[in-house]
């Protein structure tokens, strides 16, 4: 695909003040091996290229000013949110240079390479069970608003309940993956653990061309898609792909925007992961794979070679060394034959 006219001059090209400039701009890349008998061209937006190695780099910044804007966040301040790991990352990188103080809390399914990440940045990590129900006051994002509610000049960046989230990736996102594709994009696929990436990118989309195809990626045992399909959430389950799924609906994801939903297992999930690392060159982590396996039985069902299917690559896979690029861990979960 070449450029749009008028579009933009190719980024980091010219130096930036801080390394907040270098979020966002990623390439999107065309996915070739995995592909083999598909006749409709497949991208993946290569969000792991981001600094902070995933695409929650782009609401850290965002979710830090908006609070900086409306007078919340003060000199000295501290930044408490519970996470999966990467929108930590994400709002660590913005602390550091705006010299805030961050607390997270994260689930105990997380992988230790995310932990330790956090920690290098400076910040205070604390660890929470991951089944419990929701509201319970042990629950990752409760736990964060008991921290931040007790504690002096400190502010929630409440990802699952910020509108800076999705205005993030309207902003950016979605108008980088309309020119990257010269308005040709017809289906994107996204995950939506806070639903910020799928509904701020795709309704900017929709607005360009009503007629492309938002799909959600979700976990079995997410119940994302059964209260899309029949109202209701259903029965929740434990997965092991992080950062996409939900258990309860945040408000930052705008559930009209989505037009359909596809369900994978882990399994496939983190096979598929391996597979785009190992066959494309591209080190991602287990949503990734999720996202790519839910993109290519939609490629398979188009069969258009006029189509265009992009997805996100959502992380990187430095972070799931330990889990599902180890062998043993694969192995112990039921993942490999």
């Amino acid at each position: 695909m070449t450029a749009v006219a008028g579009s933009p001059p190719r980024p980091h090209t010219t130096p930036y003040p801080d390394v907040l400039g270098a979020a966002g701009n990623t390439p999107l890349i065309r996915i070739n091996r995995v592909t083999e008998g598909i006749r409709t061209p497949v991208y993946g937006k290569a969000e792991f290229m981001n600094p902070g190695g995933s695409v929650k780099d782009r609401i850290g910044a965002a979710i830090i000013e908006a609070a900086e804007a409306r007078g919340e966040l003060r000199p000295g301040g501290i930044v408490v949110e519970g996470t999966s790991g990467n929108t930590g990352v994400g709002l660590a990188i913005a602390a550091a240079i705006k010299g805030y103080r961050c607390i997270f809390t994260i689930p105990d399914k997380m992988s230790v390479e995310k932990v330790r990440l956090l920690e290098a940045f400076g910040a205070e990590v604390i660890i929470t069970p991951s089944e419990v129900e929701p509201d319970d006051p042990e629950n990752y994002v409760m736990r964060a608003k008991q921290i931040a509610h007790d504690t002096p000049n400190a502010v929630l960046a409440n990802q699952f309940y910020n509108a800076a989230n999705p205005e993030a990736h309207y902003r950016t996102t979605g108008p980088e993956l309309w020119e990257q594709t010269d308005g040709r994009i017809t289906h994107f696929v996204a995950g939506a653990g806070t639903g910020g990436t799928i509904s701020g990118a795709g309704r900017y989309l929709k607005e360009r061309d009503p007629g492309i195809r938002v799909i959600g990626g979700d976990p079995v045992g997410s119940i994302l898609r059964s209260l899309a399909e029949t109202g209701t959430p259903g029965e929740g389950a434990p997965y092991k792909v992080e950062g996409i799924g939900q258990d309860k609906l945040p408000s930052t994801l705008d559930m009209s925007v989505v037009d359909e939903w596809r369900s994978v297992d882990d399994a496939s999930a983190f096979r598929l992961a391996r597979r785009l690392t190992r066959e494309e060159g591209l080190f991602v982590g287990g949503s990734s794979g999720l996202l790519a396996h839910a993109a290519l039985e939609v490629a398979r069902e188009v069969d258009d070679p006029a189509a265009c299917i992009v997805f996100i690559l959502c992380d990187t896979g430095e972070r799931y060394l330990s889990k599902l690029y180890n062998d043993d861990w694969m192995r112990e979960n039921g993942f490999l034959d």
